[in-house]
């Protein structure tokens, strides 16, 4: 006679069930109050690097600087900046940790580009520049933002490639500091998040990024270095309801930097002193121009908008 089968309970369903929310939805709550879709709404949260031992005794030429500097007046002149904006209300956090060999590492705007789910972080094309990376990341994650992606392979994008319009429009570059494999990772991500206009632009040969030859004022006015920028993007901004004034003057497009300002709030810009003819022009259209001077960092072919990454706007 058989003994009688053991009885087994049956496995338990399912007991873990999903949150089904996106990371927006819990980003005050599991993060922070971070995110960024727009080059002028108030500005909230920005992270930069005060320049360190690495702009002591470093070879300028191999770091391509354009002269020697005196370091007192460069980081004289960086604290003047994130005081405007500490002045303004805006929450400077600064980079504590970085390479000694890397006096490029002020210009925080290359190694992030925020995005209203989190940052980007970037990896810069140039291999005086290549490693800084790592201390964005190491801040982001001290602050609590999220990194939803990393540049990663053989690809190659920086942070002031990308220039937000709004929530579903972007600027959006290759050129020198970004190649297609780094460009098409990051647009990526931004159509997955749901940006439906991307405007493709090519940075000419000879210039870096795109807040030297184009940026936002407000949310109706940008400023344009006019011979540099592409017909195409010229042309979608302006379907877009947007005014472009054109830099009048060649020198101080590209020399003296007066594109490369920051919004600190629409119609309120911080830029770098020394472009009467460019605050002439935007003050004419209603902006509200904050000079700072800035020719002793501007060595480094950077300036303001470059020393600056934005982690809330808005």
């Amino acid at each position: 006679m058989c003994d009688k089968l053991r009885d087994i309970d049956a496995l338990a369903g399912e007991r873990w069930f999903p949150l089904e929310t996106s990371i927006t939805d819990d980003m005050k709550s599991l993060w922070g109050d971070w995110g960024v879709c727009s080059e002028v709404d108030t500005l909230r949260d920005v992270v930069m690097r005060r320049p360190g031992e690495e702009i002591e005794n470093f070879d300028w030429q191999a770091a391509r600087f354009k002269a020697p500097i005196n370091p007192e007046r460069f980081r004289q002149q960086h604290d003047a900046l994130a005081q405007i904006y500490k002045d303004h209300g805006v929450r400077v956090h600064y980079i504590e940790e970085q390479r000694a060999d890397r006096p490029n590492a002020l210009f925080c705007r290359d190694l992030l580009l925020m995005t209203p789910e989190g940052a980007i972080v970037t990896r810069p094309a140039m291999e005086a520049r290549r490693g800084e990376e790592r201390y964005m990341a190491k801040k982001l994650a001290d602050l609590g933002v999220p990194i939803i992606r990393t540049v990663c392979g053989s690809a190659t994008f920086e942070g002031a490639m990308g220039l937000w319009i709004d929530r579903h429009t972007i600027v959006l570059a290759s050129g020198v500091r970004t190649n297609r494999e780094g460009y098409e990772m990051v647009e990526h991500e931004l159509r997955r998040m749901g940006v439906t206009d991307i405007l493709h632009m090519q940075i000419p040969y000879g210039h870096a990024h795109i807040d030297g030859l184009l940026n936002m004022a407000s949310h109706d006015v940008a400023m344009i270095h006019a011979s540099q920028v592409p017909y195409d993007v010229c042309d979608a901004l302006k379907k877009k309801g947007i005014k472009l004034l054109e830099c009048p003057s060649r020198i101080e497009a590209k020399e003296s930097f007066a594109i490369n300002f920051v919004a600190i709030e629409p119609g309120t810009v911080v830029m770098p002193a020394g472009n009467p003819r460019s605050q002439e022009l935007l003050e004419n259209n209603g902006i509200k121009v904050i000079p700072v001077e800035f020719d002793e960092v501007m060595k480094g072919f950077g300036a303001i908008h470059c020393c600056t990454a934005f982690l809330k706007r808005g």
